[in-house]
């Protein structure tokens, strides 16, 4: 045990369990828990003590002294049978986070976990291992989120989806917040709430994105949802800034500058979220891009198309450059080296942004960066199964992958799912005038403009998939989910049969 490990709020030993001098908070647990990066013997879990979220200070109530955290995993809810325990500590440095990583479980099966500040105990999670390397004939079910802009709807597709007993993983998608200052009579839809002067600016400082996070992570239903799975992250833009690329700023802030706003977002990031030492920011660094795989059934590739792309192209001869990157070289090459050597039935790549070829303005998403798509249509062809997970339209989307998207007889390579939100965007509809330039393509097979999730579930011969829906997010948290569309990708011929 090193003492990096102590002060990152990984581990502690066990003489830290010493009470702080000062006593704890009541309600230290206010923002819930969670579990995420699932392996074959073990996952991380994550809490952040914050009696206060909305304390201007960015302190969450728990002032600037160590707090340790013990931790319990169990394989039953009443924790009669534990089977891993131990320590963190709770540092003012780190937002009094703790993301202790607990390995040595066995693989395929469920835990229950829980945390204990002083005499206090917090709500109970589920995670589940992933099978072992090498094991053949597993399921495994998933869903898919993104876009949660808690000023515009309820969370209730959480609801839903916290409901499900048979989740293996949540994966989202990108905006788990949005940086945009939230206005009364302005962009505040959802209704019955408020908030305080101190939301009402964009945010810059890294008080004031652990305050965004405090208010998001507030939602019952999105902490149920997170204590129902583990969960499996990327981002998009709106963790930092609106449309950022690198270290440009699409709203002027000078690239000298722009670092600092990375560098306070990605530790908010990395503060709120259950994810791993391994992606503990360094300034304005953030190693994102991982891969996992689900025994020999699917190969998970969870990418970053922010951190590394390219600019915006100012004319159509720099979008079509075959310069031109969204994931960044380094990132490429291990994509493509992962997927040709992939020994899984199913290839799995979460993304930010959509990856189908829509209309060539859309050039935030991959229609802006035609040859790196390009490329990684090759590596998906010597591939099997490829299936792409992408949020950010605030849509749900079903796609088939062409070989070649410019020519509608060219080879069908895999399949990508677009969630919708969970409720930016307010209550949408059932289509609206984006869906014509969407479905003018043959090889798009869904659209819908409500809110809601994507779920799945994979087996060696094929996928299941379906699109919740709910009807209205603004009014209240109570709607009733239902499924929109569902899909039958086969094994060894990845198409979308509707069901």
């Amino acid at each position: 045990m090193t003492a990096a490990t102590v002060s990152l709020g990984v581990a502690a030993p066990a003489s830290a369990v010493a009470e702080p001098r000062r006593p704890i908070p009541d309600g230290v647990f206010a923002l819930g828990v969670a579990s995420g990066e699932p392996r074959a013997d073990g996952f991380v879990l994550w809490t952040r003590l914050a009696p206060n979220p909305g304390a201007l200070d960015g302190h969450g109530g728990m002032g600037k002294e160590d707090v340790p955290v013990t931790y319990q995993v169990a394989t039953d809810r009443r924790f009669t049978r534990i089977v891993r325990a131990g320590v963190a500590i709770a540092s003012p440095e780190l937002g009094h986070s703790v993301h202790p990583e607990v390995r040595g479980l066995q693989p395929g099966r469920e835990y229950f976990y829980r945390f204990r500040a002083g005499a206090q105990v917090s709500p109970v999670g589920r995670a589940k291992t992933f099978p072992a390397p090498g094991q053949r004939g597993a399921t495994f079910s998933f869903a898919t989120a993104s876009c949660q802009a808690w000023y515009h709807g309820y969370f209730s597709a959480y609801k839903h989806l916290a409901a499900r007993t048979d989740l293996d993983a949540v994966f989202f998608l990108g905006d788990y917040i949005y940086e945009y200052g939230i206005v009364a009579g302005g962009n505040l839809w959802k209704q019955g709430v408020t908030v305080g002067p101190e939301h009402a600016v964009e945010i810059e400082t890294l008080e004031q994105y652990r305050l965004r996070y405090g208010l998001f992570k507030s939602d019952p239903d999105l902490q149920a949802a997170h204590a129902a799975a583990p969960w499996l992250l990327t981002w998009d833009d709106h963790e930092v800034q609106n449309n950022y690329g690198n270290n440009t700023s699409y709203y002027g802030i000078p690239p000298e500058l722009f670092p600092y706003r990375r560098a306070v977002a990605y530790r908010a990031f990395y503060e709120n979220l259950p994810i791993s030492l391994d992606s503990l920011p360094e300034g304005p660094d953030l190693q994102l891009y991982r891969r996992l795989d689900v025994g020999t059934l699917a190969r998970i590739n969870m990418l970053d198309g922010r951190q590394y792309r390219d600019p915006v192209p100012t004319s159509e001869a720099d979008r079509l450059s075959e310069s031109r990157t969204i994931l960044g070289a380094a990132q490429e090459q291990w994509l493509y080296d992962g997927l040709r050597n992939s020994p899984a039935t199913w290839n799995i790549l979460a993304n930010g942004v959509v990856f189908t070829a829509v209309t060539d303005d859309r050039v935030e998403q991959w229609d802006g960066y035609p040859a790196n798509r390009k490329r990684l249509l090759a590596a998906m062809g010597e591939t099997s199964n490829t299936v792409v997970l992408t949020g950010d339209v605030h849509r749900a989307i079903a796609s088939e992958l062409k070989a070649d998207f410019a020519d509608p007889a060219s080879d069908t390579i895999g399949v990508e799912l677009i969630c919708s939100s969970i409720g930016s965007d307010g209550d949408g509809a059932e289509t609206d005038a984006y869906a014509k330039d969407w479905m003018a393509h043959p090889y798009m097979k869904f659209y819908n403009a409500r809110r809601g999730y994507v779920y799945a579930q994979i087996t060696e011969t094929e996928m299941i998939s379906e699109f919740v829906k709910v009807p209205y997010v603004q009014a209240d948290a109570n709607a009733v989910a239902t499924v929109a569309a569902r899909f039958r990708t086969p094994a060894g011929a990845p198409r979308l049969e509707a069901l």
